[in-house]
């Protein structure tokens, strides 16, 4: 096999392309399969800085990982980082090039990327056997599809196979793959080889009978029934799955060592960035992590992280609005823990000149850290490596904002004052050693008798789940079909559902 490939689409946003796309190539992996993923476009304010200072969508670099090859900016050639319900800045091959309204990139600049998109994927094609891309919203967008680089348009260019991804957890699953089907023109649907239901619970025999009249209908067969899998903390990427108030995603809170749990309760920010990187303490033993809005949600809680956002400015206006900013200095006068990430920790310094993201000019943070930030237009982007707390620690930077620290004691690139740190550093609690180290100085500051574990290994916990993943796809999937269909593209005779695309 040289240059197979497979799109996954889904009928709907958040229906499960990313981690079908990573349960692929985590399958193909292990079959002695030389895989890498790719998407083409993607639109999210969770991303990772690769090894080369690329910025890629988080859930190509999870992709990779999943495919065990190192991420590059080629899996994820467009980025698209929301700054307002209107606007985006458009990364492309890693670099920020510009700030476009939706109008404007759809209107005419999409188009433009076509070529270097396609470039990119033929690339990928020629260095693996098997390249397993993963659509973006729905291909039936039918106001979009004439622009289109990350679905149908993508696949139709490169030839690949399409298997569409419902979620039947949502309901409607059956009238979702007719009528996205249903939705495109002929030339499209000649690339639809099936369908895969996602999070399925119960007794599959029950679902068979629709199956049977799906095909029936479509003339295409459904590869595979994936169980609902519970605590699955993989990264997302167009938003956060779960409630303001419930824990993160569906991490199994296991009991602490020590005779207290440590709670912590992450601000909700506006255009909130990179909210992965509390992930690593949600997999501590004994370690409860919440996202929250109001201030009294910060009264019981150990630890408080305000997080980045692409937003600063907006973000401190929301704090303020909040009551949270309130809380917050009142936390820090009291020697109560509180730790800034990248926009966060921009908020909690003195000032901000911004003439760039928010181009509001001077505003005043929160005060709590001697720290003075100014947005410059370039964008940093990097992978540091440090120490801490007397451990290692590895990051990856993203902001526009340069601080200028004035005081207080180091702390990554940043600084602490008490129990108030501040870093711009992004995925530094995935250090084992460090996290520990911090969570035992969190712990000593509220006065809890909390524990780490002292084997917790957060790489490894996210292998299981990439496994996991691996297994889903390995044991509820049609394998040998799958593999056909990436070898040898789409069956031909697939017949055409009308209407087809207006």
């Amino acid at each position: 096999m040289r240059g197979g490939g497979l799109l996954v689409a889904g009928t709907t946003s958040d229906a499960g392309k990313s981690v079908v796309t990573a349960g692929i190539c985590r399958w193909l992996v292990r079959q002695g399969v030389k895989v890498a993923p790719f998407k083409g476009q993607n639109m999210s304010l969770n991303s990772f800085v690769t090894r080369e200072g690329a910025e890629i969508g988080r859930a190509q670099a999870m992709q990779a990982q999943a495919a065990r090859v190192e991420p590059t900016a080629l899996m994820n050639p467009v980025l698209l980082k929301p700054g307002s319900d209107r606007s985006s800045q458009v990364v492309l091959m890693g670099k920020p090039v510009g700030e476009l309204s939706a109008r404007g990139y759809h209107g005419g600049r999409q188009g433009e990327l076509f070529e270097p998109v396609l470039a990119c994927l033929e690339e990928l094609r020629g260095m693996y056997d098997a390249v397993i891309c993963e659509g973006a919203g729905s291909p039936a967008e039918i106001n979009l599809r004439r622009t289109d680089i990350v679905n149908m348009g993508i696949a139709r260019a490169a030839k690949l196979p399409v298997v569409v991804v419902g979620d039947i957890d949502r309901g409607g699953v059956f009238a979702q793959f007719f009528g996205t089907t249903a939705l495109l023109s002929p030339e499209d649907q000649s690339l639809i080889a099936g369908y895969l239901v996602n999070k399925f619970r119960g007794d599959v025999t029950l679902l068979e009978p629709g199956l049977d009249m799906l095909h029936g209908l479509t003339g295409r067969r459904t590869f595979g029934v994936l169980p609902y899998a519970h605590g699955l903390g993989i990264d997302e990427e167009d938003g956060l799955r779960v409630s303001l108030r419930g824990t993160v995603r569906e991490s199994v809170v296991a009991p602490p060592l020590g005779a207290d749990v440590l709670r912590v309760a992450v601000c909700a920010v506006p255009l909130m960035s990179n909210f992965t990187d509390v992930d690593a303490l949600a997999a501590e033993p004994g370690v409860v992590v919440r996202f929250v809005d109001r201030p009294e949600e910060l009264v019981d809680a150990d630890l408080v992280v305000v997080p980045g956002t692409r937003g600063t400015v907006k973000a401190l206006a929301w704090l303020r609005e909040r009551g949270l900013a309130d809380a917050l200095a009142r936390r820090a006068a009291e020697g109560r823990p509180v730790l800034g990430i990248c926009g966060g920790f921009q908020a909690l310094g003195e000032r901000i000149e911004d003439d760039v993201e928010s181009k509001a000019g001077v505003v005043d943070g929160l005060g709590l850290l001697p720290v003075r930030v100014r947005f410059g237009v370039e964008k940093t982007l990097a992978r540091p490596v440090g120490e801490a707390l007397g451990e290692r620690v590895e990051g990856y930077e993203i902001h526009h904002g340069v601080a200028e620290v004035l005081g207080g004691d180091a702390f990554l690139d940043g600084c602490r004052v008490g129990s108030v740190w501040g870093t711009h550093w992004h995925g530094s609690l995935e250090s084992d050693g460090f996290r520990r180290a911090f969570l035992r100085e969190v712990a000593a500051a509220a006065g809890r008798r909390f524990v780490p574990a002292p084997d917790t290994s957060f790489g490894a916990l996210r292998e299981e789940q990439l496994d996991r993943l691996g297994d889903l796809i390995e044991e509820h999937a049609d394998t040998d079909a799958l593999l056909r269909l990436i070898e040898r593209g789409a069956p031909e005779g697939l017949p055409f559902v009308p209407p087809g695309a207006p």
